[in-house]
């Protein structure tokens, strides 16, 4: 396995887009947008994502086979922000590390922790071969250390492969702190809601298995009638597997699988299939990630079908999950890897992929 890695300067990023990388068949350019944050396009035949290499290195925006896979929103660019409610238009973030999820009022925590808009200290490319064959990475590197506190290390990777409309989206931590710290990791991503697409996953749509949440966080503004509607799908969950009714997702509604299936070697998938017969897909390890939650938001600002979350907790805020006994914790020098493989699928992929997971 070779590889080159090209050290990334914030100085480097200019107004206009200029190629900074060429490598089988891909191409990695630099930007700056309008509001000062720097950008990094990766490019092949296929389409191309646009990642934030010095803020949380979220995917700001991905595209493929000219199909936008990002979630409608009311951001034109990403913005500075103390936490992501503040850039909420991105296709994927990390979400955590030590804290995640929605607040209660009882938590002193940002929505969604602190690594989704983390100022990185370090950001680069990396061009090489694996067994997989040749790929383009994004690499980067944050260190978090508060005296009296936490100390550790993140350092999240993106990789992009010639001719593929999927990619892997990856973070390491290591706790470099001399006491075990708390870990609540998610993989946050953004996709577009689809009119009429049908989730494929690897659990029935039963109240024991996909279970609707009742608990409604104080961020969202509810009725009785809305709260009722959410009792009446938790006791009958098997109408929101088809997206074809979008009153039902505003307010939002949070869903959390149960108990997925699996392949020998521990993996699972979830996939959205669009009317046209292609699909957004995500694929992850059930050990790495033991929670699967599902976001749908539709209104008149925000369109969005998180469809598959992978995660190490649920997002209720770390008191409950702490109670719930989801919170995991990292020795001192124990380094945990997550690795989760998404984007866009053809018809004929999406046909062999719902195989795939039906029968898991």
């Amino acid at each position: 396995m070779n590889s080159v890695n090209i050290m990334l300067r914030k100085v480097d990023f200019a107004a206009h887009e200029q190629v900074v990388a060429t490598y089988a068949g891909m191409t990695a350019s630099t930007f700056k947008y309008d509001s000062g944050i720097e950008a990094l396009r990766l490019s092949n035949e296929r389409g191309h994502l646009v990642v934030l290499p010095y803020y949380g290195q979220m995917i700001w925006d991905a595209e493929f086979n000219g199909i936008d896979l990002t979630m409608k929103n009311m951001f034109s660019m990403p913005r500075p922000a103390s936490d992501i409610a503040g850039t909420y238009g991105c296709f994927a973030f990390h979400s955590g590390l030590l804290r995640n999820g929605c607040p209660s009022p009882n938590d002193s925590h940002a929505l969604h922790g602190e690594m989704p808009v983390a100022a990185m200290d370090k950001a680069g490319l990396e061009c090489g071969e694996d067994g997989e064959g040749a790929y383009l990475a994004v690499t980067g590197a944050v260190e978090y250390v508060m005296g009296f506190g936490d100390h550790y290390l993140a350092m999240p990777r993106i990789v992009l492969r010639p001719d593929s409309t999927l990619f892997d989206m990856a973070m390491s931590v290591t706790n470099l702190g001399g006491a075990p710290m708390d870990l609540m990791y998610m993989c946050h991503v953004n996709f577009a809601y689809c009119e009429g697409a049908k989730i494929i996953q690897p659990a029935p749509f039963t109240p024991d298995r996909t279970q609707v949440r009742t608990a409604v966080p104080g961020h969202v503004q509810t009725t009785p009638d809305y709260l009722a509607f959410i009792d009446a799908l938790a006791s009958d969950p098997s109408g929101l597997e088809v997206l074809d009714e979008p009153q039902r997702y505003n307010p939002e509604q949070v869903l959390y699988l149960r108990e997925v299936g699996a392949d020998a070697h521990g993996n699972t998938a979830c996939m959205m299939r669009r009317r046209e017969g292609d699909a957004f897909h995500i694929a992850y390890s059930k050990e790495d990630f033991p929670q699967t939650v599902r976001w749908i938001l539709v209104n008149d600002d925000q369109q969005v079908a998180a469809f598959a979350l992978p995660s190490t907790c649920e997002p209720e805020g770390y008191l409950a999950e702490k109670k719930k006994g989801n919170v995991r914790e990292l020795a001192s020098g124990e380094q945990v890897d997550f690795t989760v493989r998404l984007g866009y699928m053809t018809k004929t992929q999406a046909d062999g992929a719902e195989q795939q997971i039906r029968a898991l």
